[in-house]
């Protein structure tokens, strides 16, 4: 089983979102495989807790402008690490250090990468 056509979409829109509020680093990952609860998580770097909490909310706007519900969130009053829960898709913005140290993507190594077609910004 793949990630369905909207998690892949919704993974590219909250990309290029997060790219808008300088994140870096954006990695989506296929979790089908391993995770019954979700088709794909996107995880994206921030460089303080200002922009770790800035990034996530542009995410949470963009998805409740696209009727999206969010079902939890996690970690946002700290401000290192924000975990948004859309059902489809699992978002973890955090930040590098933090992102560093637990190293999601070896986590999930085996989990088969969704190519983000991402416009960088200036």
């Amino acid at each position: 089983m793949t990630a369905s056509a909207r998690a892949i979409e919704l993974a590219n829109i909250l990309a290029q979102e997060a790219s808008e509020k300088l994140a870096e680093n954006l990695v989506a990952l296929d979790v089908t495989s391993v995770n019954p609860l979700a088709d794909a998580v996107l995880i994206a770097s921030g460089r303080n807790e200002r922009q770790v909490n800035a990034i996530a909310d542009a995410l949470e706007e963009k998805m409740l402008e696209l009727g999206q519900k969010m079902l939890r969130r996690e970690g946002k009053s700290l401000g290192r690490w924000v975990l948004l829960d859309f059902g489809d898709i699992w978002v973890h913005v955090m930040h590098e250090e933090h992102r560093m140290f637990y190293g999601l993507e070896r986590l999930w190594k085996d989990c088969p990468l969704i190519k983000l077609d991402v416009a960088e910004t200036a």
